[in-house]
Order: structure tokens, then sequence, then C-alpha cells
């Protein structure tokens, strides 16, 4: 069987590489299985890209399409047009997309003009808030996919409300902390961790990167004052995703306790993380990470795709009102945050799972 696996964006990179290497485990078991890696470009950052390769010990693409850059409409569809070609001239039995970023809509939606079965990793997961492009790439993709592996139960019964075919659904546990646990040995220390005199579980992370929380000037900047004036002197440490640098920069924003560094590679962010006295972020996928690593996490989002790390884990909401800062740091600060528990199949062989199942299915001959 070739399977042509997809990775766009920096969380396709992480969901990839635990695919690849069980992939290239069972090759040397002897199965007939083959895969070819394909790049979008999507994120054409060397921070945002070439890095987590190299990290996460993933080869180098067989192809990057070169397709970042534009609008969301221009993206996609320079994506479609390269892939397309990329297809056709390397006829493949499987495409395998994850999460649900551009480029797993866009190649999702190739492959089945081409009559190219799709497999979605990360399936049914979601917000239901239809404002999210990533819901958008979500419910598209779902609805055009064969073959669906999921994080969660929840996941699959929100694929069986839409009424998706319950013998492609499998539940298979979480490809990202499969990508944490094989590297959480290997974190690495930042430079500007010694530089300044940052202590072991005595900062906070900030992550932000979401439009309703950075595209506006004025409610990013109540936002950074409440976060600054209730973090009771703790650094604050913000690696700042490219898109905002320059509106943060021209808030002028600056506080003796705040740091702003340039994103970070894999094993220095998730150092950071881990070591953190807490998170406070607008990301889905580092709320799994802190409820695998334990640590407590305030997302300044109304509602999330990931409902797991709130009801199991160290998450919670606490919305996009910076009114609801002050408070959610009190608690904190007060020893009260929950622990959390990590949800099952969180384990490290979800990638495992994964590829059994789809040389399971070539032996049924659904493939």
């Amino acid at each position: 069987m070739k399977i042509t696996l997809i990775a766009g964006a920096r969380p396709n990179f992480m969901k990839i590489a635990p695919i690849v290497h069980a992939i290239q485990r069972s090759i040397k078991k002897g199965y007939s299985i083959s895969y070819r890696l394909v790049h979008t470009g999507q994120h054409y950052d060397q921070k945002m890209s070439e890095t987590f390769f190299n990290e996460l010990n993933i080869p180098k693409p067989h192809v990057n399409l070169g397709s970042g850059g534009g609008t969301q409409a221009e993206q996609t569809a320079a994506i479609m047009i390269t892939f397309e070609k990329e297809l056709l001239a390397n006829p493949t039995d499987l495409v395998l997309v994850v999460g649900d970023v551009t480029s797993t809509m866009a190649c999702a939606i190739v492959a089945k003009k081409l009559k190219i079965k799709v497999a979605h990793v990360e399936a049914g997961i979601r917000s239901f808030d239809i404002n999210m492009p990533e819901e958008i790439n979500r419910m598209l993709t779902d609805s055009i996919t064969d073959y669906f592996f999921t994080t969660t139960i929840l996941a699959g019964k929100n694929l069986l409300n839409n009424g998706a075919n319950e013998g492609n659904i499998f539940f298979v546990g979480n490809v990202m902390i499969d990508t944490l646990l094989a590297n959480i040995e290997r974190l690495n220390k930042p430079l500007f961790f010694t530089v300044n005199n940052l202590k072991e579980k005595q900062y906070i992370v900030l992550t932000m990167h979401r439009p309703a929380n950075v595209d506006e000037a004025s409610s990013l900047e109540l936002m950074m004052n409440e976060i600054i004036s209730n973090s009771r002197g703790l650094p604050i440490v913000f690696p700042v995703h490219p898109r905002i640098s320059k509106i943060i920069e021209d808030l002028d924003i600056k506080a003796s306790n705040l740091l702003i560094v340039e994103p970070l590679g894999y094993l220095e962010f998730n150092y950071l993380v881990k070591n953190s006295f807490a998170v406070i972020t607008d990301s889905g996928g580092i709320t799994e990470e802190t409820t695998v690593m334990g640590v407590p996490c305030l997302t300044l989002r109304d509602n999330t795709e990931r409902p797991e790390t709130v009801t199991m884990g160290t998450n919670e909401l606490i919305g996009t009102d910076s009114k609801n800062i002050k408070p959610a740091l009190d608690k904190l600060f007060s020893g009260n945050w929950k622990k959390g528990r990590v949800p099952d199949l969180w384990d490290g062989k979800a990638a495992e799972r994964i590829i059994e199942k789809l040389i399971n299915l070539i032996w049924e001959e659904k493939i």
C-alpha cells in the first residue's frame, strides 16, 4: 500500500512524525507499505517549518509544493493546484491528512476528486464555532473522509451525529502526545532561560495568535495589561507569533517582567511549558500538552474543540473578555487549580494503532 502523508503547518509536523516512524517500523517488519511525505509549504518560515523536521527526526519531505502565502482562498487554491499535479505524477492508494489546517481540507478535496481514499487523523473534534477557519476545515474534511482516526470517544460521537459510518471510525488516541512522550527526555533549555535567570515553576508562558485576540489592537492591549498586572511579578515569557510581532511592537507594551522572544522550536518550547508555573494561551494543541504534563492552563477562548482538556485535564476556558483574567489568575495563585488526569489512550501509541488498522484494512481489501 502506498500512502501519501500531508504536512503543511507547524501542528501537522508534530502529528506526522510518529506516523512516519510507525510506518518505518512496519516496513522493517516486512509489511508491504510505503509512504511519500508531501510538504505543502503552507508554513514557509524556517522556525515554523524546517526546524521541526530536524528536531523530530522526520525525513526530509519527498516534495515541497511551495504553496504558502496569500489570502485563505489564494492559499487553498495554490495547494489544490499543486497537490493535484503531485498526485497525478505520483499515484497513491491513500491520502492521509492530519489536524485542521488549510492543507488538511485542500488536500482531502483533491484526493477525493481523483477518487483516492482519504484518512483523517484527529477526526471529529469540534468547537461548534463556525467563525473559526479551522472548524470549517474540520467539517469539510470529515464530510468526505473514508477512515476516521479519533483522539477521544466524544470525537467519534460527533462523527456519528454527522452521519459517518461507525465501522470506519477508529478511536486510537492522540498522535500529538505520541510526539511529546517520545521527546520528553530530549527537551532543550532555550539560551534565554539562563540569560534571564528564569527558575523552574516561577514563570508563566504566554502564547496568542487567534484573530479574536490579536487583530484588534485595543483588545490585545487590554489583555496584555491584565495579564501583566495580575501575574504577581512572575516573569511572563511570550514567544511571539510572526503574524502579531508588528502589532506588539506598535502597541509598545513593556513591563519589567515581560520577556518577548522569537518563535521557538518544538524541543525548546515544550521545555519552557513543562517547567512553567502555568500557561496562558489561545491555542488548542498546547492545552493537550499541558494536560499531559500536568501544567495549569488558562485558555483565552470562549469555546474549545478539545473539551477533554477541560473536563479531564488542567485547562480552563476563561474567555476573550479581559475582565476574566484577574479572577482566573487569582484562582491560580491561591493554589486551588485542578490537578487533572490524562485522557484514555493518550499513551504514546496512537500512531502504532493507526498503521496497524491501515494494514488490517488492506487485508480486508477495503483500500
